[in-house]
């Protein structure tokens, strides 16, 4: 995601022109300067204020992260946790609940996977806000249609046959049979223990449904203000097919390869973050940088924020849903899950300070979105100190690695998608195997914080084979959808703007100075106005 940028991108800055009517903090003002005359009594006063405030959030970050990592053993300790397994209430639930040799559908689980199904559906129109806020206002819509899109193209090639490469009967435990469930034949209402004994399997499909659409969704912020509308739809339907179909059998199906070498993955760190950030960073790499990079102005810091709070939301289906049930288990994800972003989004506020940065409203949400990456392939196996701990972990790693990426690396990752989603799914899956413990979930074992090293050392060995696949088959995914219809716009169509040149409509009023020059249009760019 994007932290606000000065120039190609600080962390935590936002070009902007100075208000006439107050003091430039330049090299040209000895008053507030800092880089000035060092033996001013200004100067030096400034700096003890600055370093006294940077000592100061420092301080409070790492009280906060000590009081996280307190938690964390006063839990291993004590074991008072939501799923303590010697509470007689929740021995009586267990007892009574269906197994997989006697499926019972249960009609709370079928609510509240209806509403977790709804809410992580919500999450894909909250994305687009999110990421249409932050884009320039000539490429709002485009960046708006584009996760829309995905709502269409994927839950019709969902219900055609990606269900069955995803959850069908494994094929060497790399993918399912594309013949077990076609145009949703033998999908109905009745429950499959292999994935659920309390719900009907179409209503997992339709759960199921709404990860596989925001994925590639996810993608699109790393691309946008250059690639063509066409394009974009080829390349999320290669992706859908050829990686994330895939990785969710090997990942969620119980004859997968991941799955039968004991890989965590609660709600999709690996299915959705990383396959989406890891693509996404060979996408930047294919299409180049974008044309005018520095002048990067968000369009709609409100945008932003409602796609956060949307995001936010819809998460709880997105981790809490993934227990399948309405069951303490889900409360103990919904818990994790709140707890890490919150933990996230102030930790990413105060490594913004700490580097002298002001605390801008674009920073805390890109904090909490990467809290709620973070935490997805933990959320039903960690405690509530643990989740704490990896929001922590994970906002500072993420922080510190996109100011690193924005300003050293000529890689032009739009909207910060491989630093947060990328990087942030992985550091999360590592930080699962540490933290996860059987006294939270009786199907997980005790991560490498807790004792055993086994979960800790499979999950690396995991990530050497996971990343090379997903960038690799990305690449290969992105050769095709150039060969079929070139991915990048034309020039003179991206300095004009994708709203225009791609779909002939845009939000700039003219008479705030929109220039649309399509007699200036080179070949191509002329071919794009009209058409998709």
């Amino acid at each position: 995601m994007h932290a606000l940028r000065n120039d190609r991108g600080t962390s935590g800055l936002i070009p902007v022109t100075p208000h006439p009517q107050l003091p430039s903090l330049s090299t040209h003002n000895p008053r507030y300067s800092i880089t000035g005359n060092l033996s001013s009594p200004n100067t030096s006063k400034m700096i003890d204020k600055i370093t006294k405030k940077r000592v100061i959030t420092a301080s409070v970050l790492s009280v906060i992260f000590a009081l996280c990592i307190a938690m964390t053993v006063f839990d291993s300790k004590d074991g008072s946790f939501i799923m303590a397994d010697d509470d007689a209430s929740v021995i009586a639930y267990n007892d009574a609940y269906p197994t997989d040799e006697e499926p019972k559908l249960l009609p709370g689980d079928i609510a509240w996977m209806l509403t977790s199904t709804a809410l992580v559906l919500l999450m894909t129109p909250g994305l687009a806000f999110f990421y249409g806020g932050m884009v320039r206002a000539k490429n709002v819509i485009s960046t708006l249609l584009q996760s829309f899109m995905a709502m269409g193209v994927i839950t019709i090639l969902w219900t055609v046959v990606g269900f069955s490469l995803a959850f069908g009967d494994s094929l060497s435990g790399y993918m399912g049979n594309p013949a077990t469930f076609p145009f949703y034949n033998n999908v109905g209402a009745a429950a499959d223990t292999n994935f659920s004994a309390t719900i009907p399997l179409a209503l997992y499909s339709l759960f199921q449904l709404k990860f596989a659409i925001i994925t590639p969704a996810l993608i699109s912020g790393a691309i946008a203000e250059r690639v063509r509308f066409t394009s974009y739809i080829i390349f999320i339907i290669l992706f859908s097919l050829f990686i994330y179909c895939p990785l969710a059998h090997m990942t969620w199906h119980p004859d997968g390869l991941l799955a039968k070498a004991g890989i965590l993955d609660f709600a999709g760190g690996t299915v959705v973050h990383m396959s989406s950030g890891y693509a996404a960073l060979v996408g930047s790499i294919i299409l180049g940088p974008r044309k005018d990079v520095k002048k990067m102005q968000p369009a709609n810091i409100p945008f932003v924020m409602l796609g956060t709070a949307l995001l936010w939301f819809g998460w709880f289906g997105f981790n809490a849903g993934s227990a399948l049930a309405a069951s303490p288990l889900a409360v103990q994800a919904f818990l994790t899950t709140n707890t890490a972003t919150a933990a996230a989004m102030l930790t990413w506020v105060f490594v913004d300070h700490i580097r002298g940065s002001k605390s801008t409203a674009m920073g805390a949400c890109v904090g909490a979105v990467v809290g709620l990456v973070v935490i997805t392939p933990g959320a039903g196996f960690v405690t509530i100190g643990g989740s704490a701990c990896m929001g922590i972990i994970g906002a500072v790693i993420s922080n510190v690695v996109a100011h690193y990426f924005n300003t050293k690396a000529n890689i032009d990752d739009t909207l910060d998608v491989w630093p947060c989603h990328g990087l942030g799914g992985t550091v999360g899956m590592v930080l699962t195997s540490c933290f996860c413990t059987s006294t939270v979930n009786p199907d997980s074992p005790d991560g490498l914080f807790y004792g055993d090293p086994t979960t800790f050392w499979h999950h690396l060995v995991a990530l050497v084979c996971i990343i090379p696949f997903i960038m690799g088959m990305s690449f290969v995914c992105y050769q095709i959808t150039n060969f079929i219809y070139p991915l990048r716009c034309g020039e003179k169509s991206e300095k004009l703007g994708l709203d225009m040149s791609q779909h002939k409509e845009t939000i700039i009023l003219e008479d705030e100075g929109m220039e649309k020059p399509v007699d200036d249009l080179d070949a191509s760019s002329r071919i794009e106005l009209g058409s998709m």
